[in-house]
């Protein structure tokens, strides 16, 4: 497969990293990672759309080549600003998006909060918790539930990155993660997501902090405000073997002006690593609609 470009941009005085796949004359498309994860994850996808899309794939803040934020500033806002400066600095928009988990949030916002500048989103399980999850989570006492974020954030702190001894012994952690991966999807994510340490061990790239978020997110009831701002149109994917519920059944679909939904058999989380020939079918006809 031959590879992208790497390049920097700046955001909050942060040193960015992004890989651009050329094909510069082409409409711009912005591929956004999740959580824990890295910009390469996307190759297969980028490889089936680069010859009609000028494609940048950013690694998110704290995560792959990207620099780590000073005192964890890891919340939803922070992440929308550095996309917003990406679009902004590379003159991008209108810019189609295809997102996954946290990217797929991230892009929401930003599609709503920027509407003019986005073509179409596509969000692999971008919505965050299902409206089950929040109700379980809300019958906390607020001091309670702000009590278990610090104590939990305290804890974090003292944990270090964690160590393997060979890239087999992380290889085999990223299958353990993902049992639908293949053995070269396995190698290739883990390749470009750990870096061996001066030791000779492993670790992954990623600031542990971000397993947490950060300050300045939005309530609910605002994240679904923004959402009904997103002018573009929107595809919502979602594997029906992940924990992410159905958002026609839990009602969230609703929130969006103009959004379809695509449940994919067969996949977990990550629809475009687990069935990617019928992920890239509901892309593809999303695109050319």
């Amino acid at each position: 497969m031959a590879g992208p470009t790497s390049h920097l941009y700046f955001s909050q005085r942060l040193r960015l990293h992004y890989v651009n796949w050329g094909n510069e004359d082409a409409p711009p498309m912005l591929l956004i990672h999740g959580g824990r994860d890295h910009c390469r994850n996307w190759d297969w996808v980028a490889e089936r759309l680069k010859d009609r899309y000028h494609i940048v794939a950013p690694d998110l803040r704290g995560h792959g080549d990207s620099d780590w934020a000073t005192g964890g500033s890891y919340g939803e806002l922070n992440y929308v600003y550095d996309i917003a400066q990406l679009v902004l600095q590379k003159k991008m928009a209108p810019v189609t998006i295809i997102a996954h988990s946290l990217g797929g949030a991230v892009a929401l916002l930003y599609a709503g909060v920027f509407p003019e500048t986005v073509a179409k989103i596509v969000a692999i399980e971008g919505l965050g918790p299902s409206p089950e999850m929040l109700q379980r989570m809300n019958e906390m006492p607020v001091a309670q539930r702000v009590r278990g974020r610090i104590e939990a954030r305290r804890a974090n702190a003292g944990r270090s990155p964690r160590k393997y001894a060979a890239f087999e012994e992380a290889l085999a952690r990223m299958k353990e993660e993902n049992t639908h991966l293949s053995e070269e999807q396995a190698h290739h994510l883990t390749l470009h997501g750990a870096a061996q340490n001066e030791d000779g061990t492993w670790s992954w790239k990623f600031d542990n902090a971000v397993r947490l978020g950060g300050p300045g997110g939005l309530s609910v009831e605002e994240q679904r405000e923004v959402w009904s701002n997103i002018a573009a149109p929107v595809l919502l994917v979602r594997g029906t073997e992940s924990w992410a519920s159905d958002p026609a059944e839990d009602g969230r679909i609703k929130h969006f002006r103009n959004a379809v939904l695509a449940n994919i058999d067969g996949a977990g989380h990550w629809s475009h690593h687990d069935k990617l020939d019928v992920f890239m079918g509901h892309v593809e006809s999303f695109l050319a609609g």
